[in-house]
């Protein structure tokens, strides 16, 4: 079961409390007693940030809202503090905890987050001893706070569990048939619309990026198109989202090394991930903003008719690539993707894929690379969401320059540049299939993590989700 979030103003008795407090107001936090106010004046004294107190019936957590040089960061140590207090939670036993936010800051809604988000676990496939999580219900109390957010926010974060599973998912269970049955099954109980494409209507579409990186796979490749269109829609032309889905990356040909690379490449679907979560969150809270989610999904074998480098192939907008690494596939695919795009005559497209090692080695696990056309409005706008939920963004240049680098001796382009600047130049072949507002978020680093890493967990995070729910929900208001 997953947990839950919910909003319940009156507290029930003996309930496990975490009350964010002022250190300069502990003696007006009345649900503490004289001898605890004395107790915790002298901890915050001495600058403690989490006092524990064992009322034996149940137990009161006290978090000191944190200092920070910006409102936003701010918000980034009380998520941190959520992910502290769940340690506390699990030592306990808690099964449920309700926070209480004296400082009438919304601080509780952050504590929740990260609280919630720390709690997640995937144990589909632990059958000896896989100690679930004891807490099952975060409540907040605070009468500051409206229902209608604490219920807002609880779709978020549900959706990013649901990403976070869909990208956990092992490829013995996540062929890209399977992947679309999962995606059909997210669709109905989010309740947007969802159509699978199949090989022979992908064909019909000459999609032959999509077709060449499943050309090794034994497995069809399927191209889904997920719809939320609510009848108060304040947009007129739709926001379409792009997410690769390579749900299993080998390198085909160009075979990847094993070690910290294939062994983890289910994780290549990431990006289709996210832009179902969007739409997930979407539905759940009825945004009244009219949204696609295009998703092109196949894995990339070496198998006996697999694309080789040096092959041409002519993609869905007719253009022609020299194809000098099969490695870099997903550019390929979501090429075609982003060329189907341009028949919804879209207000702004963003693309999300785990699309280069050189953006993890910019920028490393900390932010998401990010390059585009959309104008610098729509990109400030972006930056601002990314800050407002700790998932930053950096913005790197598109300049006219990294075009050379993809100049083909035999084709239009060809999919691979030089040695330096890999993900710009990832970027600028993106863009040749483009002629809308454009946004491409590079999510290699921040997708998949090898060690935890706070409320971000081990594994997959459900990197982008709240960034662009956070974007688009801004543009509906």
């Amino acid at each position: 079961m997953p947990t839950q979030l919910k909003y319940d103003t009156s507290l029930a008795k003996n309930t496990d409390l975490a009350i964010i407090i002022a250190k300069e107001a502990v003696s007006q936090v009345q649900e503490l007693q004289p001898e605890e106010q004395n107790y915790v004046q002298q901890q915050v004294d001495q600058d403690a940030k989490f006092i524990y107190l064992n009322r034996y019936s149940h137990r009161v957590y006290v978090l000191v809202t944190p200092e920070a040089k910006t409102e936003n960061l701010k918000k980034e140590a009380l998520r941190q503090a959520g992910h502290a207090l769940l340690k506390q939670l699990k030592t306990d036993k808690a099964e449920q905890v309700t926070i209480l936010d004296k400082t009438n800051s919304q601080a509780s809604l952050y504590l929740a987050e990260g609280l919630y988000l720390s709690n997640y676990q995937h144990l589909k496939y632990k059958t000896k001893d896989p100690k679930p999580t004891t807490l099952q219900t975060i409540t907040i109390a605070d009468e500051s706070i409206n229902e209608q957010d604490v219920q807002e926010l609880a779709n978020v974060l549900e959706a990013v569990y649901k990403v976070r599973d869909l990208i956990n998912e092992p490829h013995s269970h996540q062929s890209a048939p399977q992947f679309s049955e999962q995606l059909e099954a997210l669709a109905n109980e989010g309740g947007f619309d969802i159509e699978i494409l199949d090989e022979l209507r992908i064909q019909s579409l000459k999609m032959g990026g999509l077709l060449a990186v499943n050309q090794g796979s034994e497995e069809p490749a399927t191209f889904n198109i997920l719809e939320w269109k609510p009848e108060n829609a304040k947009n007129s032309k739709p926001y379409v989202l792009v997410g690769k889905g390579v749900v299993y990356d080998t390198g085909g040909l160009s075979l990847k090394p094993t070690p910290q690379s294939m062994d983890y490449m289910k994780s290549d679907m990431a990006g289709a991930a996210a832009v179902t979560g969007v739409l997930y969150a979407a539905a759940k809270n009825n945004l009244p903003l009219h949204i696609i989610a295009l998703i092109p999904a196949t894995d990339n074998r070496p198998g006996g008719q697999a694309v080789a480098p040096g092959d041409v192939i002519t993609m869905h907008n007719g253009m022609t690539v020299e194809v000098l690494n099969t490695d870099a596939e997903g550019r390929l695919i979501l090429a075609d993707a982003l060329s189907f795009a341009k028949k919804y005559n879209p207000e702004l497209v963003i693309d999300m894929a785990t699309l280069t090692g050189s953006a993890m080695r910019a920028v490393g696990k900390e932010g998401l690379v990010v390059m585009g056309t959309a104008g610098e409005e729509i990109m400030a706008g972006l930056k601002a969401a990314g800050d407002n939920v700790h998932e930053r963004t950096v913005e790197f240049p598109l300049w006219d320059e990294y075009r050379k680098q993809l100049d083909s001796d035999i084709a239009d382009l060809k999919n691979l540049g030089g040695a330096d600047a890999g993900h710009i130049t990832a970027g600028k072949f993106l863009e040749e299939f483009t002629d809308y507002p454009w946004v491409h978020f590079d999510i290699a680093g921040t997708a998949y993590l090898h060690a935890e890493d706070s409320y971000r967990g081990k594994l997959a995070t459900g990197s982008g989700v709240r960034l662009v729910y956070n974007y688009l929900s801004t543009q509906a208001r």
